[in-house]
């Protein structure tokens, strides 16, 4: 499985928006990828920031 698809899972099962360090601890992988694939799902309009730092997948 691909590190995005680990990342949008750990997204999806949890019910309120997470930080890309907490994203990184519960999907255990490394914060800087974590953070470099945070900016293209958001880029592709996959996940949603509702407030600074927080995200969570687009509903």
């Amino acid at each position: 499985m691909e590190n995005r698809d680990i990342i949008l899972k750990t997204l999806k099962s949890s019910s309120q928006p997470l930080k890309s360090g907490e994203i990184a601890e519960k999907s255990k992988v490394d914060k800087k990828e974590v953070d470099k694939i945070i900016k293209k799902l958001v880029a592709e309009n996959i996940i949603v920031s509702p407030k600074r730092c927080f995200y969570s997948v687009n509903k």
